[in-house]
């Protein structure tokens, strides 16, 4: 493929695209996007997005394609589990993320960018159950700086609405809007910390969400999916952290309970 505006011949990639806004079409979301310009025509880069629900990859990757570019996602690698979902990593140039290797991951992600790729990033690394920003990872600016590529800052709101964590799924054909917009790239200086130029990343996102929440339309006081700074009954921050430090646990007691269970089935088969 080439590294810049994309062509006809990835046909499994061609294939979701047409099911990707088949399926925009047939939920008849009022999908608005903004700022296609700071998407480059040629050349890597890596598009760093929040993170609110499980389908916000959606509007931002058909975003990307109206710019004539291709978005590759870093997943998580347990969808290689999945005979269909390792046939769509391995023909679509996706990224699986193993955490207990990250290393690995990151080394690929470099090999895609250097090659010409967009990569998206959640620098959150996880879903914000707040619908704020949380506390930026800095991969995404150590890989930018690293393949010597600008990182372009995304928001997409509204496509929580549709499923997220805690909130009924509205997958149906709901007119809901969602917007998704691409701030201007800028490259991670090579005399500053990555640390600073996270938190310079996560300010410049933050300021993009509260525009973006502002030009969204009306946020109904109570609703689940509007933050508890707009008067909604998402979580607070600090809130959310409680709850998702939780889930990490149980999740850790359950990884743990399944290793122990493989290990006296291995036992006993001896």
């Amino acid at each position: 493929m080439s590294a810049g505006r994309h062509g006809r011949h990835e046909p499994v990639y061609r294939a979701l695209e047409l099911i990707a806004n088949g399926l925009v079409r047939a939920q008849r979301l009022d999908l608005h996007v903004t700022g296609l310009e700071n998407i480059p025509d040629t050349g890597g880069a890596v598009l760093c997005v929040n993170h609110t629900g499980y389908v916000d990859f959606l509007p931002l990757a058909l975003g990307v394609q109206r710019a004539g570019r291709r978005t590759r996602f870093l997943i998580k690698s347990e969808v290689m589990d999945i005979g269909i979902m390792r046939f769509l990593v391995n023909h679509t140039r996706t990224v699986p993320v193993d955490r207990s290797r990250g290393a690995e991951a990151y080394r690929a992600a470099l090999g895609r960018l250097r090659e010409g790729y967009i990569v998206a990033v959640y620098p959150e690394a996880t879903i914000s159950r707040s619908f704020e920003l949380k506390e930026f990872k800095s991969g995404a600016v150590r890989m930018a700086a690293e393949a010597g590529v600008p990182i372009i800052p995304a928001i997409v709101w509204g496509a929580h609405r549709q499923w997220t964590k805690g909130g009924a799924r509205n997958m149906g054909r709901s007119r809901l809007p969602v917007h998704v917009r691409y701030g201007l790239p800028f490259t991670p200086g090579p005399d500053e910390s990555p640390e600073r130029e996270t938190l310079r990343l996560r300010e410049t996102m933050n300021s993009m969400l509260l525009e973006v929440q502002d030009s969204y339309g009306p946020h109904p006081p109570g609703e689940f999916w509007v933050p508890s700074r707009l008067g909604g009954a998402a979580p607070t921050p600090q809130e959310a952290a409680v709850i998702e430090a939780d889930e990490a646990l149980r999740k850790a007691e359950a990884r743990a309970k399944r290793a122990a269970d493989r290990a006296r089935s291995r036992g006993s088969r001896r």
